[in-house]
């Protein structure tokens, strides 16, 4: 029998009904050995995360009737999973001591962090299974990184001793013993981790949408959804917005070839996106997805004889690194190279081109504002004749005129920046040239 290690997200697991659900998944699969959860997160768009009340709760910690308030939203919903599911967790009990903790001072990172171990308890009770705390396997050193070999060995050793267990999500221990969480949206990495401790066939990631779809759907309708996807594929269509989970996540999953499966909660049935390693074949339509972004700033440089001027790029990166600011891209010419840069990066825009043309002293700079950037991504791309021609003439027939073109040196990405006021019709074109039939 394989091994699967499935992580549920907060809207899996918002309330009694929810909790139904997840078991109802477990339980039609034997191989889904180890879970792990989110704290509850909203049930509808006006309600809050738990996640969001136990900040709540830290940040008004000297203040009685506020910190009652949060405290006691929080301990009802609670209580109402455990009635509703006639369950014999002694929450009361369990939440009484938190709230002594955190009047006693409890630091930040244990208060925010206990969402998750309350809904592990809960959860592991419900489906009968062993509960295991993350912060007796998971480990940070002294420097707030993960510690891998410690974790690994721990973590392999405890769950071989256990068939089944409920590992909660987003925190671990500290090189001291105290609680350290993950950053937000960290469960998603938890999972990641421990399905490479027990070494799963197989990593799910049980949320509220039925994968990726091949665009926004708030700017295309009915995107068709992606069945398979590389780790490449996907850092590529994150770096432009699209994200269903941490990013974080891929890495530890891809170093150890164990594929991700993105499933829908309420939607079981759908096979959801799977991301895997490599790509076997290219996709039916050439790519994969296409995404866009807002935001972002061009400067083009322009001098003869560029290409000659040893240093001339580094010195164009030191003063970016002087500012403290990063490149998206970096397309050249022979005499020519653009600095595409994130608009919000960027807090003196005058004193920025000063330095450039005192280090470089270029013929011409130009500054191109209001730049929205769109990502057209997959491996089928650079074995498809005809791939480039169909996007830019999508581009050319809605008439969006194009103001930059990159293509990464990996062939699955082709980059294009048109004005903001373009994005979405842009996005609609490219996405409709390859996915309508001819």
């Amino acid at each position: 029998m394989g091994v699967k290690v499935a992580k549920f997200g907060g809207t899996s697991l918002a309330n009694a009904s929810q909790f139904i659900k997840v078991k109802e998944i477990i339980m039609q699969d034997k191989e889904r050995c180890f879970i792990v959860p989110s704290a509850p997160g909203k049930r509808d768009k006006e309600d809050t995360k738990i996640t969001d009340l136990l900040y709540l709760c830290y940040t008004y910690s000297d203040d009685v009737k506020l910190f009652n308030e949060y405290f006691n939203q929080l301990q009802g919903r609670y209580i109402s999973i455990v009635n509703e599911l006639e369950l014999n967790v002694p929450i009361k009990e369990i939440l009484e001591e938190i709230k002594q903790k955190i009047q006693d001072g409890a630091s930040l990172d244990f208060i925010v962090s206990r969402g998750e171990y309350i809904n592990g308890i809960i959860l592991a009770e419900y489906i009968g299974y062993e509960f295991i705390d993350a912060a007796e396997i998971i480990y940070f050193n002294e420097d707030g990184l993960l510690d891998q070999n410690k974790t690994y060995t721990t973590i392999n050793k405890l769950l071989s001793e256990n068939d089944n267990a409920v590992i909660p999500g987003f925190y671990g221990s500290n090189y001291n013993g105290d609680i350290k969480i993950f950053s937000r949206g960290g469960s998603d990495i938890t999972g990641a981790i421990i399905a490479c401790g027990v070494e799963a066939d197989l990593y799910e990631n049980w949320t509220d949408v039925s994968g990726f779809l091949m665009a926004d759907p708030s700017i295309v309708d009915n995107p068709q959804q992606i069945k398979q996807i590389t780790f490449r594929e996907l850092r590529e269509l994150s770096y432009m917005g699209a994200s269903v989970l941490h990013e974080e996540t891929i890495f530890p999953v891809l170093n150890a070839g164990i594929p991700i499966n993105i499933r829908n909660t309420n939607d079981p049935e759908n096979a959801g996106t799977m991301i895997i390693s490599y790509s076997d074949s290219a996709s039916r339509n050439g790519i994969t997805g296409v995404a866009g972004k807002k935001g972002f700033t061009i400067i083009t440089i322009e001098k003869n004889l560029m290409n000659y001027e040893v240093g001339f790029v580094r010195r164009i990166l030191t003063v970016l690194e002087k500012h403290d600011i990063y490149f998206y891209h970096l397309p050249t010419g022979i005499d020519t190279i653009s600095l595409v840069l994130e608009a919000s990066q960027i807090k003196d825009i005058h004193s920025l081109v000063k330095e450039i043309q005192a280090e470089c002293k270029p013929d011409s700079i130009e500054i191109i504002p209001g730049i929205a950037l769109i990502a057209t991504v997959g491996h089928g791309m650079s074995y498809t004749p005809g791939i480039a021609a169909r996007l830019f003439t999508a581009l050319a027939e809605n008439n969006i005129n194009v103001r930059i073109i990159d293509q990464g040196s990996s062939e699955i990405n082709i980059i294009v920046g048109v004005e903001e006021k373009d994005l979405e019709a842009a996005v609609r074109a490219i996405y409709n040239a390859y996915t309508t039939k001819i």
